[in-house]
């Protein structure tokens, strides 16, 4: 399964990994950038290597390309076993995830994270370099870069162009960026919704009360479901004539949606 939510702790907080992973996101991110001081890198990354291990891979956020940590980061983690995947800051250019790739095991994932106007610009490039299955949207960041004042209609333009630039390179759905809210899941859901609506396949949790509703925006209602099961009866039903369900015509798109959501 595509991983529908994806959970940072600080790489610093070692006594919270477990406690991480054991909290229901379907992916942990062990994070060395946003969440350690910079006087705490070093400790951090020895931190992640001394806890990641082949037997259950976990995802790791390396420090940009741009900082002094970068290349003892991707020196240290990206060969390792233990690491399913670099979660690389600020991506840019397909040369940054080259330089993961050249020290990358051979099953590592290399996922961007778009948070800048150039990393938008070069968005065709990120989607289509090795090693990449998806990309994540940054929108904190990118708000900053671009001056933006919002999350939402402020940011469908870009939010369409890297969901468009994923489906024509290939890889998986992108995952949008983190909710603020943290107390509030029904903003959360909302927030969660609209991305899957717009095309995205998941969201970031920087704590784990927001994974639930994150969860619940990627799951099929109940509506849902009875809906395809009627439009797939009718079908059925029809022997293949025109057929209406809910006053509305079927035709292969709704079919084809109704069978993604019942799995059949």
């Amino acid at each position: 399964m595509t991983a529908r939510s994806y959970l940072f702790v600080p790489g610093n907080r070692p006594e919270r990994f477990e406690k991480a992973r054991a909290a229901g996101a379907d992916a942990v991110i062990l994070d060395l950038e946003d969440a350690v001081p910079p006087d705490a890198k070093p400790a951090a990354r020895a931190a992640v290597l001394a806890h990641v291990d082949a037997t259950r891979p976990e995802f790791v956020r390396i420090n940009s390309a741009d900082t002094p940590w970068f290349a003892d980061d991707v020196a240290a983690l990206a060969g390792h076993p233990g690491v399913a995947g670099i979660v690389l800051p600020k991506a840019e250019s397909r040369d940054q995830i080259g330089a993961v790739a050249a020290h990358a095991h051979a099953q590592l994932a290399v996922l961007p994270i778009v948070e800048t106007a150039v990393g938008i610009a070069g968005i065709a490039a990120l989607c289509e370099a090795p090693k990449v299955p998806r990309v994540l949207f940054g929108t904190l960041d990118f708000q900053i870069d671009l001056n933006l004042e919002g999350d939402g209609d402020e940011l469908l333009f870009f939010r369409s162009q890297i969901v468009l630039a994923s489906r024509l390179a290939g890889i998986d759905a992108p995952v949008d960026g983190v909710s603020t809210a943290l107390d509030d899941p029904v903003a959360i859901e909302f927030e969660a919704r609209r991305a899957r609506r717009l095309g995205f396949g998941g969201k970031l949790c920087i704590h784990p009360k927001q994974i639930d509703a994150v969860h619940r925006a990627y799951a099929w209602t109940d509506d849902e479901k009875a809906w395809a099961a009627r439009v797939l009866a009718a079908v059925h039903a029809s022997g293949g004539s025109a057929v209406a369900v809910d006053g509305k015509m079927v035709d292969m798109p709704v079919i084809l949606k109704a069978q993604r959501i019942t799995g059949r």
